[in-house]
């Protein structure tokens, strides 16, 4: 029997795709709603079913499609605050700015436009559900579904957390992002630094729909620490994203 990789496996059954029209940016907000809002119960429910916030316009979302049924099997977004609207702020500077160490990163010497937030990751629990997960809006480790699924299918679900940060990360590293923030639990930072995403804590831990904490990527190691297998993962994702957008590289400005 042939051995497939990583890549090739997740190539199978899944494909990144920009979130680049309102009909596929809705679908991003619905997916938010089911798994924030009607599952968990973090967001107020909207008669709409879409879940948003001020961060979404000029938030760049993802969507995680599955090939073969053609739903979507996760969402994401990179959130980059605008150069020249100071008003405008991260989701970690409204929820939890009191709380970052600015001993080790102060965004407030980032230039504007050049780092960004990993933000809203949602997997719908069709794609994710065991009974010790049903309170997480994504998960890294194995999972099950309904027999909608063939059990090849599932065997990849553990994928799409991944998949879905390796997106963000390529758009980052296309941007020449100098950093990349995200608050999440320490325990699933430990699991992304089992993957090379090896994330430094910039913030002190506060209760949020559970202990988290403030995390930053560093542009040298977006990429820099990945495993061969998790980095051609990562190449086919890049790959397939500059299929569908131009990104202008930021130009930093030169200081004195």
């Amino acid at each position: 029997m042939q051995a497939f990789s990583l890549a090739e496996n997740f190539d199978k059954y899944f494909a990144i795709k920009v979130a680049n029209t309102e009909e596929l940016r809705k679908e991003s907000y619905r997916i938010r709603h089911m798994v924030y809002s009607e599952e968990l119960g973090w967001e107020p429910t909207q008669p709409s079913g879409l879940e948003v916030d001020e961060c979404d316009d000029y938030a760049h979302p993802l969507l995680l499609e599955h090939k073969r049924t053609g739903a979507y099997a996760g969402t994401v977004r990179l959130v980059v605050p605008p150069p020249h609207n100071p008003e405008a702020k991260l989701p970690f500077e409204l929820h939890c700015e009191e709380t970052i160490q600015r001993d080790v990163v102060n965004p407030d010497h980032l230039q504007r436009g050049a780092f960004g937030e990993i933000s809203r990751l949602s997997v719908p629990n069709s794609f994710r559900r065991r009974l010790d997960e049903q309170h997480k809006p994504f998960v890294i480790n194995e999972m099950s579904s309904g027999d909608i699924f063939s059990e090849e299918e599932r065997r990849n679900f553990p994928n799409i957390a991944i998949g879905l940060y390796l997106s963000v990360i390529a758009m980052v590293k296309m941007c020449n992002h100098s950093h990349m923030f995200v608050v999440v639990e320490p325990r699933l930072k430990k699991r992304l630094g089992r993957l090379g995403l090896n994330f430094t804590q910039c913030g002190e831990e506060l209760d949020y729909h559970g202990i988290r904490a403030l995390f930053v990527l560093e542009h040298e190691r977006l990429t820099s620490d990945l495993s061969v297998e998790i980095l051609e993962l990562y190449q086919l994702l890049e790959n397939q994203l500059r299929e569908q957008l131009v990104l202008h590289p930021f130009h930093y400005k030169q200081s004195g």
